[in-house]
């Protein structure tokens, strides 16, 4: 049976964000909100449990999940190759709605889909989302809906549609906006804006004039 915490009650979010973590860590699923929309997460460690992620959506190893963390340090133990210009990226824009596809470390040993070598990663811009993510680690995050249903800006929505395929849910309310965030693949020596979301192509061209579209 899954469990629902009111993360607007400070009793219920610190008990809910304890859960959530331990959840995670005996490699179950979870729903939190960011500053986008809800997103189902996982330990990006767990294979099996970034497998299970993927089922309770109904998403093939070919769409792979993003990663979310809860620091730009973080990153450091993730990407190589990681560019001045992306770093001015993230300077600018984490946390935030801006997701960056770099190349992975090679050493990590994961397995978040066919990645071909690279990651998706973003900083969020949510108290609860970066409470959990600082406490846990990187986790393996994607929107909280089942694929071709919109993505869910509420925890009402997320649990409808996912129900016992996840074990805690995190109710922060409704999310600030159903856009999505804007992807930049910086594994290049150009940046290239993959998807535009919340943040526009001048936005991000006002950091990295040479940014590709």
């Amino acid at each position: 049976m899954a469990r629902r915490y009111d993360c607007t009650d400070a009793t219920d979010r610190a008990t809910g964000l304890r859960e959530a973590a331990s959840a995670v860590r005996r490699g179950e699923l979870v729903v939190l909100p960011t500053d986008t929309v809800y997103g189902i997460g996982a330990d990006a460690f767990s294979a099996e449990a970034v497998g299970d992620l993927l089922e309770a959506k109904g998403r093939g190893r070919g769409m792979p999940s993003p990663v979310l963390v809860g620091s730009p340090n973080t990153l450091h133990g993730l990407v190589t190759d990681f560019s001045e210009q992306a770093w001015e990226l993230v300077d600018a824009f984490w946390p935030g709605a801006l997701t960056l596809v770099a190349t992975h470390q090679p050493s990590l040993t994961w397995d978040l889909g066919e990645t071909r070598g690279t990651v998706a990663v973003r900083m969020p811009l949510h108290p609860v989302a970066i409470e959990l993510l600082t406490d846990f680690g990187p986790m393996a995050v994607s929107s909280a809906n089942l694929t071709g249903h919109p993505s869910p800006q509420d925890c009402d929505a997320a649990q409808e549609m996912l129900g016992d395929s996840v074990s805690v849910y995190l109710d922060g309310g409704p999310t600030p906006a159903a856009v999505p965030s804007s992807i930049v693949d910086v594994t290049g020596r150009i940046p290239v804006l993959l998807r535009e979301g919340a943040i526009s192509a001048d936005e991000l061209r006002k950091v990295v004039p040479d940014l590709e579209v």
